[in-house]
């Protein structure tokens, strides 16, 4: 790669009394790409893409932004940053709407006294906006915006947790696990909006364990260890059955790759 990471990590360290989830781990994510990180049941993975969003603090190492250092306390942080996660459970409030659920944590309210004293929400701004970023990534199958989320079918869950995602996420989106509990059609649809989410020119970090997923969608995919990066592979280059050997430690990569 001969651009600049958009975000990278430098010697992270985490424990947990004497567990070691993260050992000196290393990451990069470069602009416009989808980064798939694979790993085993307890790897660190998971506390890897933690610290990034800011939802637990490295004791040790370095992570930079655009070049600039950061320090997230809180995923609030990270998120006013431009770093979007969305979590395997969605983080949705099913008895919420489309629209409420979209702005959650981040609502409008009304121009002038309505909105600063009486803190009434603008309503029409935010079905308005809703509705226009889920017709950005083609999520047209969905009528009403008013409707609450838990009468959605999975995929169209995930859906709108991913338009929420690309709606305020200015650098970077994190996808965990976003087709685990989908069956095969919704699954399809999921994959195409994180290639639409991609060619709007923002960077993805897959976490998955469907490595043909993996394979179809990633640039390059980071595969973690032990708490640190074993390697960086590419698809075209390797077979599903190597990034498994790799991930398992039935087999060690010859050397790391770009």
């Amino acid at each position: 790669m001969t651009t600049e990471p958009i975000l990278k990590g430098r010697g992270l360290v985490k424990r947990y009394g004497r567990v070691t989830a993260l050992d000196r781990c290393d990451f990069e994510l470069y602009p416009g790409e989808i980064l798939a990180v694979i790993g085993d049941n307890g790897a660190g993975k998971s506390t890897l893409i933690k610290a990034i969003s800011g939802a637990v603090v490295p004791e040790e190492g370095e992570i930079y932004l655009d070049g600039q250092q950061v320090l997230f306390q809180s995923p609030i942080e990270a998120r006013a940053a431009g770093i979007e996660t969305v979590y395997q459970t969605l983080a949705m409030s099913p008895a919420l709407s489309i629209a409420d659920n979209m702005f959650m944590g981040r609502e409008l309210r009304k121009p002038g006294v309505m909105g600063k004293v009486f803190k009434k929400l603008d309503r029409p701004a935010m079905e308005k906006f809703a509705r226009q970023k889920l017709s950005e990534l083609g999520l047209m199958t969905i009528q009403n915006i008013r409707q609450p989320v838990e009468t959605l079918s999975g995929g169209q869950r995930q859906g709108v947790a991913v338009a929420r995602a690309a709606a305020f996420g200015s650098k970077v989106i994190i996808l965990d696990e976003p087709t685990a509990a989908l069956g095969v059609k919704e699954s399809r649809r999921v994959l195409e909006l994180i290639q639409d989410v991609k060619a709007r020119g923002i960077p993805i970090i897959l976490i998955s364990h469907n490595m043909p997923h993996v394979f179809e969608v990633a640039d390059r995919i980071h595969i973690h260890r032990l708490g640190r990066r074993l390697t960086v592979i590419k698809p075209g280059d390797y077979a599903m059955s190597d990034a498994v050997a790799f991930m398992t430690g039935a087999k060690e990569p010859e050397k790391e790759a770009a």
